[in-house]
């Protein structure tokens, strides 16, 4: 009898996550961080390449396998936390290595009703990466080393990323950034995490690519500066509210309004609610100055593709007036404002007249015309009485052609041109005796 060969406890957990049960897959989920914590935990441990690929395609399956949203939600949190199963920055560094890899090599089989689930699966990762950061203090060995992993897998050309990685990818990034950093990280931090992208837009030949990075990283930024503004002046403890202005609304709370049954502290806690939901969330602190000096520095190189040029160039532009955050239009007046959109529209106007002259020369050129000479509107009602009469029968024949379908004349069959050298049919040259 042959004996059974014993498979590696990596094959054997990729095989039980992929199960059909439920059951069985939560068993190797919670085995596989007991197993990980382990192995890593030892001197001498730790995972190779090819073994990680192995646990990564059984977690795939266990998250393809996985129905209802809020149960795919928490084992997608479950599997991002494996991250910090790791003990050691160089086993995290090669579990989300792994991780891109099988996300670039999988995709494409993926259907676009699992698409959600995977989406909020490369967030989560992408979450609990910047976490680990974190809580290695910002440490900048450990930034460039994720940041050269993402562009490596991800963002460089040469990577084996489909589009639909990169995109979600680059769509996601400032946003979980900020989730994970906006108290703690510095403007130079900052202008650090999005160096990469700057990188990429020059040298990329993808359209798409550049299209993605211009808008979502770029024009984000620029989009972001009032609320960055505010924030950092919260920081700075600059306040709306005087002293006096607070002790009045503290009279006012303990006070309750006439006919009301709640206070002012009451209405204010709405009217804080209220501005709470129109808040932006958290938004990451940029030296505007400095992002548009590099934009410049690496647009300006000589191996820039022209359209990469120009693209970076037209976003320079929209750093160098918030380069204090000051909007032009933010601080004229409201008069000065209208008359300025009112200019705008004259323009807009002006330059569409020559389309519209053909199509009111008989309407507002005659009442122009009318209130100019007075004497020329007596004489059209003159006109106008000379050949009433026949007004109605040339507006009814007008309304009966209307409706119309104009045809063209078309030659009788037996007509034909003469043509030099060409003889006439017999039966035409006896018409033209009989004639005779």
């Amino acid at each position: 009898m042959v004996p059974r060969v014993q498979l590696p406890p990596e094959i054997q957990l990729a095989q039980r996550l992929a199960g059909n049960e439920q059951v069985t897959r939560d068993r190797a989920v919670r085995k596989l961080r007991k197993y990980i914590v382990a192995r890593t935990g030892r001197a001498a441990g730790g995972f190779t390449h090819d073994e990680l690929l192995k646990v990564w395609k059984g977690l795939f399956y266990c998250m393809w396998m996985q129905d209802k949203p809020l149960l795919q939600e928490e084992l997608g949190r479950t599997i991002s936390q494996l991250t910090h199963a790791f003990q050691t920055a160089e086993a995290q560094h090669l579990f989300l290595q792994t991780f891109w890899q099988t996300m670039n090599r999988e995709w494409t089989g993926i259907d676009r009703l699992r698409l959600d689930k995977f989406y909020m699966l490369m967030r989560m990762v992408l979450n609990e990466s910047l976490k680990a950061l974190k809580t290695r203090g910002w440490e900048e060995r450990h930034v460039e080393q994720l940041l050269g992993l993402l562009t490596r897998e991800i963002l460089h050309p040469d990577s084996q990323a489909p589009n639909g990685v990169k995109s979600h990818f680059i769509e996601i990034f400032l946003e979980e950034l900020a989730k994970v950093g906006a108290d703690e990280l510095t403007a130079d931090q900052n202008l650090k995490f999005i160096e990469p992208f700057c990188r990429i837009a020059a040298q990329t030949k993808d359209s798409l690519v550049l299209h993605n990075i211009t808008r979502s990283i770029f024009e984000t930024i620029v989009e972001q500066a009032p609320f960055a503004i505010e924030d950092l002046m919260n920081e700075m403890g600059v306040e709306d509210l005087s002293e006096g202005n607070e002790q009045e609304l503290g009279e006012l709370a303990e006070k309750p309004t006439r006919g009301s049954c709640r206070g002012a502290a009451v209405d204010l806690g709405e009217e804080q609610a209220r501005g709470d939901e129109d808040s932006a969330g958290p938004v990451l602190q940029f030296d505007y100055e400095a992002v548009a000096t590099k934009l410049f520095e690496v647009a300006g190189r000589q191996d820039t593709p022209s359209l990469n040029r120009k693209r970076l160039y037209k976003v320079i532009r929209k750093y160098v007036s918030p380069k204090a955050c000051l909007f032009p239009e933010d601080d004229i007046p409201e008069k000065a404002a209208r008359k300025l959109q009112e200019g705008r529209r004259g323009r807009k106007t002006a330059k569409r007249l020559p389309k519209c002259r053909l199509q009111n020369m008989t309407g507002r050129d005659g009442q122009e015309d009318l209130r100019a000479d007075p004497s020329a509107g007596s004489r059209r009602t003159r006109q106008d009485v000379a050949t009433g009469p026949t007004a109605p029968q040339e507006q009814t024949r007008a309304q009966g052609r209307r409706g119309a379908r104009r045809r063209r004349r078309r030659p009788r069959a037996g007509a034909r041109a003469k043509v030099t050298g060409c003889q006439e049919p017999e039966i035409k040259k006896k018409r033209t005796q009989a004639n005779e």
